[in-house]
């Protein structure tokens, strides 16, 4: 099979990973028909992407939500489970969680689809990526705790103000389908409704806009990435450092795998050393070509 096939036909399974992520995920059916919110046993275990508790199909928690929730119980309660969640998923898989198995990830590749002139990265969209960092600790740490302990009481801060998911997943289905919701719907969610169209319709002209610039949970994985057991990697004896992967790659990233890289494989089809693999390490060919001519 040659490098174009291989690289299409590795593109083609993460697009139905995706798929099929968003919809184990979201596998309570029956709550779009009756704007139900599932409330089952699995409810209380998360799954690694971003996708909103509130969503009639959730079967499952968003960790972000959780780790909120959590933080805001301070100091009657310590968030062991959610933390330990975290480790596990980042060490396990980083920022292949983004690139793989997020929902609002996938939709926001779709809405980039859509033909218009597109933003290109460059060094003030690298610059703006860091943005992330301050949202994860003033939305999903500071603000929590804050409310914790100053007022008594839960916020989840993100989820509350932010979440574009959590909007889109939760707060259109179930205004769209329960009346005595339509009429609880405030300033508050005005706010977010124009902040998520705000953040669709950017994700049209910048590839995963939201992913890059605000996603907190994207910058608890990439604190992963260097240490993550599955993710993209680099035959260093067989790259040329010709920087084709850096320039071919949509994120924001300045090398292959670091912590913006979400491990999506474009890099793979620009590099002219087949360098670039998905997995475990390798011995490079060359290692292999030395071993066969000892032989």
């Amino acid at each position: 099979m040659d490098k174009n096939s291989k690289n299409r036909k590795f593109h083609f399974r993460r697009r139905c990973i995706q798929a099929v992520s968003a919809l184990l995920y979201n596998a309570n059916l029956p709550g779009f028909a009756d704007g139900s919110i599932y409330k089952g046993r699995s409810k209380g275990v998360c799954v690694p992407g971003l996708n909103c508790y509130s969503c009639p199909g959730a079967i499952a928690s968003c960790p972000l939500g959780a780790l909120q929730n959590a933080l805001s119980n301070l100091p009657n309660k310590l968030p062991l489970y959610i933390i330990g969640f975290l480790l596990l998923a980042g060490v396990g898989l980083g920022r292949v969680v983004c690139g793989f198995l997020c929902p609002f990830g996938l939709l926001q590749e779709l809405m980039y689809k859509i033909p218009t002139p597109k933003v290109r990265k460059s060094i003030w969209t690298r610059r703006l990526s860091w943005l992330k960092y301050v949202v994860l600790a003033v939305f999903v740490a500071i603000l929590p705790i804050w409310y914790a302990f100053a007022q008594g009481m839960p916020v989840p801060a993100f989820c509350k103000y932010i979440c574009p998911a959590g909007t889109l997943e939760g707060g259109f289905f179930l205004l769209g389908m329960r009346e005595e919701y339509r009429a609880l719907a405030g300033v508050l969610f005005h706010w977010k409704a124009v902040l998520c169209a705000a953040i669709l319709v950017c994700c049209i002209f910048i590839y995963r806009g939201f992913c890059r610039f605000i996603c907190p949970l994207g910058a608890i994985y990439s604190f992963f990435s260097r240490i993550a057991l599955l993710a993209v990697r680099v035959d260093k004896k067989l790259c040329n450092g010709c920087g084709l992967c850096v320039k071919a790659c949509p994120m924001d990233i300045r090398q292959v795998g670091d912590h913006e890289c979400i491990h999506c494989g474009h890099c793979a089809a620009s590099c002219p050393k087949n360098a670039i693999y998905f997995g475990k390490e390798r011995k490079s060919d060359y290692e292999n070509k030395e071993k066969s001519i000892s032989k």
